[in-house]
């Protein structure tokens, strides 16, 4: 069963519960510039607006909870349009400086967050029992291929991402057409989810490059604030959304899995550091029922 497409959330994109609650946030201004060109403007006194109180006016939102899977989600449901203008040239020089400028500091951590990541050895012991040599790697959203797993192990590392980047050497960028014609046994979709309107349509899509025994890596964040509070506790603390626009928890990706016919083979919460910074990840493997 496939979720509409709408621009407004009313159910879950992960379980298409309906039995949803919601919270008022804020759209974070470079999102909201960026993607729809909204740019937060201060209401002044000379503007002798008599029902509306003076200070800094930003783009709201919802947050929303779905009380069955817990999933909380931003409402603002990006359209194709919106999502390439918001990752095209992603953390290239035009979106690092618009960024800069609301986010004082970002330019040093993009610096960072460009490095190699420094736990690709534990997915590649998470996925490694499930694999034959050679290993021949489709990496969904693998922006550049540097952070793609079994540098050593893998005959072929295809790559494909919205975002255009020049990738490696040792990968080659790929259309979905030229996928297609394709073996893979493994599908990487590494920290791509969260970002997305409709998760649930991008796993009926990539099953579509999936053979009996391809493996499909799913790494989503175990967010913080997932951790440290609970439904509707959580969904009060939720008042920004930025560029992750789903906030998973463990029962919302086993339903999501679920939904869209696909075995469960392992799965597993891991402790790391991103940019030195402490961070947990959902890692899921799994296959076509």
């Amino acid at each position: 069963m496939n979720l509409d497409i709408k621009h407004i959330a009313n159910s879950c994109v992960c379980c298409n519960s309906i039995n949803i609650n919601s919270s008022p946030a804020i759209l974070m201004p470079f999102i909201s510039h960026r993607v729809f060109n909204w740019i937060p403007i201060k209401i002044r006194a000379k503007w002798k607006l008599r029902t509306l109180e003076k200070g800094m006016c930003y783009s709201i939102c919802n947050s929303l909870l779905c009380r069955d899977c817990g999933l909380i989600f931003l409402d603002l449901r990006f359209t194709d349009y919106e999502m390439r203008k918001l990752y095209d040239n992603y953390r290239g020089e035009e979106y690092s400086q618009l960024r800069e400028k609301y986010e004082p500091g970002y330019l040093k951590r993009n610096c960072l967050l460009n490095d190699e990541i420094e736990y690709k050895n534990f997915i590649e012991k998470f996925l490694r029992p499930f694999l034959d040599l050679p290993i021949n790697i489709l990496d969904w959203g693998g922006a550049d291929g540097k952070n793609s797993p079994f540098k050593r192990l893998r005959k072929k590392l295809h790559v494909f991402d919205i975002s255009d980047k020049q990738v490696i050497k040792a990968a080659k960028s790929i259309t979905k057409l030229q996928a297609l014609k394709n073996n893979y046994n493994l599908i990487v979709c590494s920290n791509v989810l969260e970002h997305l309107p409709y998760p649930a349509n991008l796993l009926d899509e990539i099953k579509k490059f999936m053979k009996k025994k391809t493996i499909l890596y799913i790494e989503v964040p175990y967010e913080d604030l997932m951790e440290k509070y609970k439904n509707n506790r959580a969904l009060e603390k939720k008042r920004h959304w930025h560029e992750h626009i789903n906030f998973f928890s463990k029962k919302s990706l086993f339903k999501l899995i679920k939904l869209k016919n696909l075995k469960l083979i392992k799965f597993k919460t891991l402790s790391t550091k991103v940019t030195g910074r402490s961070v947990k990840l959902f890692q899921i493997a799994c296959k076509l029922s």
